[in-house]
């Protein structure tokens, strides 16, 4: 098979779907693997690495986008990306399709086969979304501690506090990857953190790691309200696999938070949990917006500011897949491994994953009639 690996066109996203060890194993195993001039560059990886490794450097993104059987990608295609779509050509990346109508009309019409990292699914884990919830999380504290500050527009808060002077209260909704590296980070920086989910085990478990450094609540709209009156800074992480993100923090909720607050929505990918930030995502360029005296940052690409630990990170969890579908194809791969079914959101212009179909008015057709 012919792998096309482009550069990310993303506003300031600098990672890269594949690295150097990658191609090369997939060049000993046969397959032809096209790169963008650059395309690594952001992630501290040079154009001559990946020639060392036996890829074939392209200068345009047209051609590597033409040329090859697959494209495998870090970021879901921009508008610029669509002319490249047609029928049977296997796209390999972050989609996030139910946020998007115009790109799932895009690939529906064209007859593209879109493989979402977000969806793969062993057992109840995601693991391709895995290691960039962790590090979303991390930097969702580190971003939100930045903006608190009143150079930033913030309240002027040190979420660490200082002897003689209490820290600032952390509330983190999702007690899922993102929101537990979220409560890692909080919890180390020595802020009052409060743990928010409809998960009593997972907030078991949480009690159990963190000890008596953090409080946990069950998630309903009094206790999210309760909690973010008194919240500096509020991490919103909940995910439904494929699915819109729910709108748990309501602009009522927003109105009644101390002006100067931040709230970060992890899940902006996914049409974001906040009202305010519905629709709303921003970039490493602008990254707030200020509603209700509150500062907002819903960047949709978190992990695109810390390239060089993302791109690897999600490579190692990415690779075992694109290899197996280079291999067997997307039919075989599959059969032989169910934990892809999910991960096919469309193809062959029908829509194969249950939750973008309900959220954007499609038929749904499972993923073996499709192909």
């Amino acid at each position: 098979m012919i792998i096309g690996v482009p550069k990310e066109i993303k506003n300031n996203e600098s990672r890269v779907s594949a690295i150097p060890g990658v191609v090369h194993e997939l060049v000993l195993d046969g397959h032809t693997v096209y790169v963008e001039k650059g395309a690594g560059l952001a992630s501290g990886i040079s154009d001559a690495e990946y020639e060392e490794a036996g890829a074939v450097l392209l200068e345009k993104a047209e051609d590597v986008w033409n040329k090859s059987d697959l494209i495998y990608k870090v970021k879901e295609p921009v508008p610029s990306e669509y002319k490249y779509f047609r029928k049977g050509l296997i796209i390999y990346t972050y989609l996030h399709l139910a946020a998007d109508p115009e790109l799932t009309k895009e690939m529906v019409d064209k007859g593209t086969i879109g493989i979402a990292f977000e969806t793969v699914k062993v057992g109840r884990g995601l693991p391709l979304l895995r290691p960039m919830s962790e590090i979303a999380g991390r930097m969702a504290v580190q971003e939100g501690t930045r903006f608190l500050s009143k150079v930033q527009g913030g309240k002027g808060i040190l979420l660490q506090g200082v002897p003689g002077v209490q820290p600032g209260h952390v509330v983190i909704i999702g007690a899922g990857v993102a929101g537990t590296a979220a409560a890692t980070a909080a919890v180390g920086l020595g802020a009052r953190v409060t743990m928010i989910d409809v998960n009593l085990d997972a907030l078991t478990e949480l009690s159990h790691i963190f000890g008596g450094k953090i409080e946990t609540l069950y998630s309903n709209k009094f206790n999210i309200a309760s909690a973010i009156k008194t919240a500096d800074l509020v991490v919103s992480t909940v995910l439904i696999p494929g699915a819109k993100a729910p709108k748990l923090v309501t602009k009522e909720m927003v109105k009644d938070m101390p002006d100067g607050g931040v709230i970060v929505d992890v899940a902006i990918d996914q049409g974001g949990t906040t009202e305010y930030t519905e629709g709303r995502p921003t970039s490493h360029d602008n990254p707030i917006f200020v509603e209700e005296g509150v500062l907002h940052y819903s960047v949709a690409n978190i992990p695109g500011a810390v390239a060089q630990t993302s791109t690897y990170a999600l490579c190692n969890a990415t690779a075992k897949y694109v290899k197996v579908i280079a291999k067997l194809g997307v039919k075989e791969a599959v059969a032989k491994f169910p934990e892809l079914v999910p991960g096919v959101n469309v193809a062959n212009g029908k829509v194969t994953f249950k939750a973008v179909a309900d959220d954007l008015g499609y038929e749904y057709t499972p993923v073996e009639a499709a192909l």
